[in-house]
């Protein structure tokens, strides 16, 4: 048997064990389907998951038992991880495709952004869709959270090769686990997952959002992907007149946090170790960033608004400062753990040009290494800055001086240096080539052009445009998009093997 004809019988398999996970996870839909009595428009609902479900398992079912295949190895785990995406959302977006009779383009575009938590939406009017729509659209975030593959391994884990199935979502940078074994921590991973998940949910429930709607902002919260029921997303409480809007804003600010850091992290401590929190390089580099980034737009506030040098401090001004504070901070952590709940349009007048161009390098650092967080991630700027500050160090010592970049006490690997910059390159060339596409087939110009391959790639969600100019965008510009979101979420190199032909053949 040739190799290309071997690895696509071990891609096939694997895929069909991921289409019967994915024809489970589409009949979940159907709960609120007959919670809220959508059988009885038509069955239009009923039968957008139902058929799709039958047809993954039907097709799931076929691929699994007609090939055959041994533990997968890296190279066949990254084709296999490549291909569940693609999958996934194509027969993912059949529920928007018959649910709420959108084009196939424009529901594969919304179930890419679902699965791989990016948040960029091209409909509006979801205030008015079936409640089973609205749930599918958080559902593809919290499936996708932790990874397809995650997800699939949970459940599938007796088969070989777990380890490079597992590997191939965190390829590109070596991942401490919490615990030996790959089982025990995707055991662990998912039990904090769905703890945090609930805490968020009955604290949002708590007070006073309905169940269904803190159970989808807590999905997409601890995904960091960002889908909302309502089109003003999370402003959409303060313009209802809600009484607790402001400790909705609170609590989901912590969803995200929890979201966008390490989960080896919450499990030291959770496990009791509270130094966790900033012993690490990353995690220092976490708080740096969401501090200096806020205080900066801040400032521009006080500068652009001038306020007397000394106020009273009296209630009024306090619940000003107080409301700079919370919409500042909400959006600064909104976009670098590149979930992308809104409660200011980023081209609000709030926002001043300094705060925009930042939240464009937000959506280019991203979440910590380990997290659901999108983006190049915080270890990788941290040392992307060392590598730099190496090379001005090596300049002025002699040349036989051992300069070795130290992470946490240990030297870095020449290899991990060479792939943290050719991502970075090539994460780089991306940016650039959806910037200039979306300039080519639009008639949006400036930073907000490049702006939807940032949120596509960078997995963040919102951008300079408006979601009804996204909706009307180019296919091409969606194409584009749609393969930025896929990059940015496998970050880059197992899209890159997946599409070269002589990698099947290796």
């Amino acid at each position: 048997m040739s190799r290309l004809r071997y690895n696509l019988q071990v891609v096939l398999h694997f895929s069909g064990s991921l289409l019967i996970a994915l024809g489970f996870f589409l009949l979940v839909p159907l709960i609120p389907v007959l919670l809220f009595g959508e059988f009885v428009q038509d069955y239009v609902t009923l039968k957008a998951f139902l058929v799709p479900s039958i047809l993954s398992l039907t097709a799931g079912i076929g691929l699994s038992r007609l090939f055959r295949a041994e533990s997968p190895t890296m190279l066949q785990s990254m084709f296999i991880c490549t291909l569940g995406w693609l999958v996934f959302s194509a027969v993912g977006a059949l529920p928007f495709v018959w649910g709420i009779q959108s084009s196939f383009l424009d529901g594969y575009f919304e179930a890419m952004s679902g699965f791989t938590t990016t948040g960029i939406t091209v409909f509006t009017g979801l205030d008015k869709m079936p409640k089973s729509i609205i749930f599918w659209r958080a559902w593809t975030h919290w499936i996708g959270g932790l990874g397809i593959l995650t997800m699939f391994l949970a459940v599938n884990s007796r088969k070989g090769g777990t380890h490079h199935l597992f590997g191939a979502e965190g390829h590109k940078i070596e991942v401490s686990r919490p615990v030996p074994g790959v089982t025990h921590t995707i055991e662990i991973l998912l039990s904090i997952y769905i703890g945090f998940t609930l805490f968020i949910a009955l604290a949002l429930f708590a007070l006073g959002m309905s169940f269904f709607d803190s159970l989808c902002h807590s999905f997409a919260a601890l995904a960091t992907g960002g889908f909302s029921p309502y089109d003003a997303s999370i402003e959409y409480y303060r313009l209802a007149g809600h009484p607790n809007y402001i400790w909705f804003e609170y609590i989901l600010i912590l969803g995200m946090i929890l979201g966008g850091s390490s989960f080896v992290v919450h499990y030291r401590v959770i496990s009791g170790s509270w130094k966790a929190l900033g012993d690490n390089t990353e995690s220092r580099y976490w708080w740096i960033i969401i501090g200096v980034f806020s205080a900066l737009i801040l400032l521009e506030r006080v500068i652009r608004f001038a306020p007397p040098p000394f106020p009273v401090l009296d209630e009024k001004v306090f619940w000003r400062i107080e409301e700079n504070f919370r919409l500042t901070l909400f959006q600064v952590i909104s976009i670098v753990t590149t979930t992308g709940f809104l409660t200011r349009d980023l081209a609000d007048s709030f926002f001043g040009e300094l705060a925009r161009q930042l939240f464009l390098v937000l959506m280019v650092i991203g979440g910590c290494v380990g997290s659901t967080g999108g983006g190049i991630k915080v270890l990788r700027v941290a040392l992307l800055t060392k590598i730099f500050r190496r090379e001005v160090y090596r300049l002025r010592v002699p040349t036989q001086a051992i300069t070795s970049i130290i992470v946490d006490g240990q030297p870095l690997d020449p290899n991990e240096i060479q792939r943290v910059t050719g991502l970075f390159f090539a994460w780089m060339i991306l940016l650039v080539f959806g910037g200039l596409v979306t300039e080519l087939f639009s008639h949006i110009s400036g930073y907000a052009a490049f702006s939807g391959m940032f949120s596509a790639l960078g997995n963040v969600g919102p951008c300079y445009i408006t979601v009804e100019e996204i909706s009307r965008l180019h296919p091409v510009i969606k194409t584009v998009y749609i393969l930025g979101m896929l990059a940015g979420r496998l970050e880059i190199i197992p899209l890159f093997l997946f599409f070269n032909y002589r990698a099947w053949k290796s």
